[in-house]
C-alpha cells in the first residue's frame, strides 16, 4: 500500500518580485503563489542595514542603482535557482531587468525599461519609429526659462521626466501660466520627499503640445513580443487640466469597434518601438477626430512596463475561453482569477493565453482628493457600499494624515469598485456611490519659524 507521506509533490517554483512596498497587491501574489506551489522573493527598496524589520526576508536594496541592485540581488541568491521575475510599479522595474539578465531568465533587456522610465526618450523613441508625436523638448528649471525664447506655443503640457501618476503634470494656456506651473513643478522636485528617492533629472522637465480628446488605458501582456490585450479602460471624466488627476477606470470600452482595433495596433507599435518583448504593460492613449483627415488618430501618450498601479487590478477578474459565456454565475465566478495569480502564472513560463476578460463590464473610482488637507473625517461608508453592483470600498487614506491634492500629491482617497451589465451602468454605480461618501480636510496650519514669519502651503 501506497504511503500518502511519500506521494510525489509538485515541484516548487521560485518568483522574484520586485516592489517598492508590500501591501493589497502582494498579499494577492502570496495567495496565487500558495495555490500554485510557488515561493515568492521580495526585493524591495529599503535600508539594507536593518535586520528584516518586517518579517518578509526581502532582498534589500536601491532601485536607483539598478546595476548594483541586481548584483546584490545575485549575491543574495546564492546560488538558488529562480523561475520568474515580475517587477510592481515604475522604479524597481529597471532593477529588475538587470536582474533578469544576470540570472539568464527570460524578460525585457534593460535598455528598453530605461526607455519607458524617462518621459522624454520615450518620446524621443516614439518619434523615431514614426509614432504620433506632439512637439516637445526638455528644459532646465534653474532657473525657470522664458517660454518666449524658448519658441513654446500653447496649450502645452509640463510634467516632470519620472514621476508616475500624472503627479507634477500641469497645462498651461499663456505664458502666465507656463511660469506658474513650472515654478510649482520646480518647488515641488525640490521638496524633501522626492529628493529622498533619488530620481535622475530632478532640475529638468519636459515640455510638449497638448494633445485633445478621450483618453484610454490598455492593460496588456506581451509573449514574445505579441501583445496580448487584457482589457482596454474608458476614461469617463475628460482629462483636460490643468491638473490630470485619474478618478474612473470602466471596461469594456464604449468606443467603436475599429477605434479599439486602432488603440490595439497602436499600443502594439508603442511596445515594439521601445523594444519590450515580455511581461504586463500598462499604456495610456489619446484619440480624436483630426478635422482635416477626417479619420480618429491615436496618439500614445505613455507605455510602462509594469501591471495597472496597486489596487485598481482588483477592477478585473479572467476566466478560461470555454467558461466566458457560461450562465452559471457561482461557477464563473469559481473559475476566474485575478489579474496577479494571471501575471504569476506567466512569469513561470505557464501558458496563459486561453485567459481572457470575464464578460461583465467591471470599474474602479479613484477616489480623488478634493483639496489638501488633514483627513479628519470620513462619513457614509455604509451607504456607498451597499449601493447596488458596488463590490468593494476601501479607504486608505489614514485620518489624521495630511493628503495632498494633485498636481502635488500621488494618493487617493480610496478606491470603489462596481460590476454590471453594461460600462455605463458600472459608472454611474461609481458615482451614485462617490455621492455618498463625505471627506472632511482640515487646511494644515502654517509652521512658524522663530527667525521669521514664513507661512507653510495649506489647501
Amino acid at each position: 500500500m501506497n504511503d500518502p507521506s511519500k506521494q510525489l509533490r509538485p515541484k516548487q517554483r521560485r518568483l522574484l518580485l520586485f516592489t517598492n512596498k508590500l501591501g493589497y497587491q502582494t498579499r494577492s501574489f502570496e495567495e496565487a503563489a500558495q495555490k500554485h506551489t510557488t515561493e515568492i522573493i521580495y526585493v524591495t527598496d529599503r535600508c539594507h542595514q536593518l535586520e528584516d524589520p518586517w518579517g518578509d526576508r526581502a532582498i534589500a536594496v536601491h532601485f536607483e542603482s539598478a546595476q548594483t541592485a541586481a548584483a546584490n540581488v545575485v549575491e543574495a541568491l546564492n546560488g538558488k535557482s529562480v523561475d520568474g521575475i515580475l517587477a510592481l510599479g515604475d522604479s524597481p522595474s529597471v532593477a529588475a531587468a538587470y536582474t533578469a539578465r544576470e540570472l539568464g531568465i527570460s524578460y525585457n533587456h534593460p535598455a528598453s525599461v530605461e526607455a519607458c522610465r524617462s518621459k522624454l526618450r520615450m518620446r524621443e523613441v516614439f518619434r523615431e519609429t514614426g509614432l504620433k508625436t506632439p512637439w516637445f523638448r526638455a528644459i532646465n528649471l534653474d532657473p525657470v526659462p522664458e517660454p518666449a525664447l524658448l519658441g513654446i506655443s500653447y496649450p502645452c503640457v509640463l510634467k516632470p521626466l519620472s514621476l508616475s501618476a500624472s503627479r507634477g503634470v500641469i497645462r498651461a494656456n499663456n505664458r502666465d501660466e507656463f511660469v506658474s506651473a513650472a515654478q510649482r513643478i520646480r518647488k515641488l522636485l525640490e521638496s524633501p520627499e522626492i529628493r529622498a528617492t533619488r530620481e535622475a533629472h530632478l532640475d529638468q522637465i519636459l515640455v510638449e503640445g497638448y494633445i485633445p480628446g478621450r483618453e484610454v488605458a490598455v492593460e496588456g501582456l506581451l509573449m514574445d513580443g505579441v501583445l496580448k490585450v487584457l482589457a482596454t479602460f474608458d476614461k469617463p471624466d475628460l482629462l483636460e487640466g490643468p491638473y490630470f488627476e485619474e478618478t474612473i477606470y470602466v471596461t469594456p470600452s464604449s468606443l467603436t469597434e475599429s477605434q479599439q482595433l486602432a488603440i490595439q495596433k497602436c499600443a502594439q507599435e508603442s511596445a515594439r518601438a521601445i523594444g519590450l518583448t515580455r511581461g504586463p504593460v500598462h499604456a495610456e492613449f489619446r484619440i480624436h477626430r483630426d478635422g482635416a483627415a477626417g479619420d480618429d488618430q491615436v496618439w500614445p501618450l505613455e507605455i510602462a512596463v509594469r501591471p495597472i498601479g496597486g489596487l485598481c487590478a482588483r477592477a478585473l477578474r479572467f476566466v478560461e475561453n470555454e467558461n466566458r459565456t457560461t450562465e452559471n454565475k457561482n461557477a464563473r465566478e469559481q473559475a476566474s482569477i485575478g489579474l496577479e495569480e494571471l501575471l504569476l502564472l506567466h512569469s513561470l513560463n505557464v501558458p496563459v493565453s486561453t485567459w481572457g476578460r470575464e464578460r461583465r463590464a467591471s470599474g474602479v473610482m479613484m477616489i480623488p482628493v478634493p483639496s489638501s488637507g488633514i483627513l479628519e473625517r470620513v462619513e457614509g461608508e455604509e451607504a456607498a457600499r451597499g449601493t447596488s453592483g458596488i463590490t468593494e470600498l476601501l479607504i486608505t487614506a489614514r485620518l489624521h494624515d495630511y493628503i495632498e491634492a494633485w498636481p502635488e500629491g500621488a494618493s487617493y482617497l480610496g478606491f470603489l469598485f462596481a460590476s454590471a451589465e453594461t460600462p455605463g451602468e458600472v459608472e454611474q454605480t461609481l458615482r451614485t456611490a462617490h455621492s455618498k461618501l463625505r471627506f472632511t480636510l482640515t487646511p494644515r496650519l502654517p509652521v512658524q519659524h522663530p527667525a521669521h514669519h514664513a507661512s507653510g502651503r495649506s489647501a
